[in-house]
């Protein structure tokens, strides 16, 4: 008899992505996977890949793994983390002017 189990339909297209798309998934969650609490990952993207692809993955991937990322500029450089609850901030409200009389 086979043994049943339910999982998330995330983690569900997570495995059984195939293809193209597959391989870039499995890549990329391998790189959001090795990050623990307090860490961040660094990608340098190559001189024929664009940044913006490269982001586009990892949120991507993110999502399929029901994970949120902060992910950050600079230069040809991304760095990504795992957004934690205490990172968000409140904005303050700003003070609304007066209208001179």
């Amino acid at each position: 008899m086979p043994d049943f189990e339910v999982v998330s339909l995330d983690q569900a297209r997570l495995k059984t992505a195939n293809g193209r798309q597959g391989k870039i998934v499995k890549q990329y969650s391998g790189y959001i996977e090795r990050l623990v609490e307090g860490q961040a990952g660094r990608l340098k993207v190559a001189e024929d890949e664009i940044v913006t692809t490269i982001r586009r993955r990892l949120v991507t991937t993110a999502r399929l793994m029901g994970k949120e990322l902060v992910i950050k500029r600079s230069g040809d450089e991304l760095y990504f983390w795992s957004k934690v609850a205490e990172e968000e901030k409140p904005r303050r409200r700003q003070r609304a002017k007066r209208d001179p009389e």
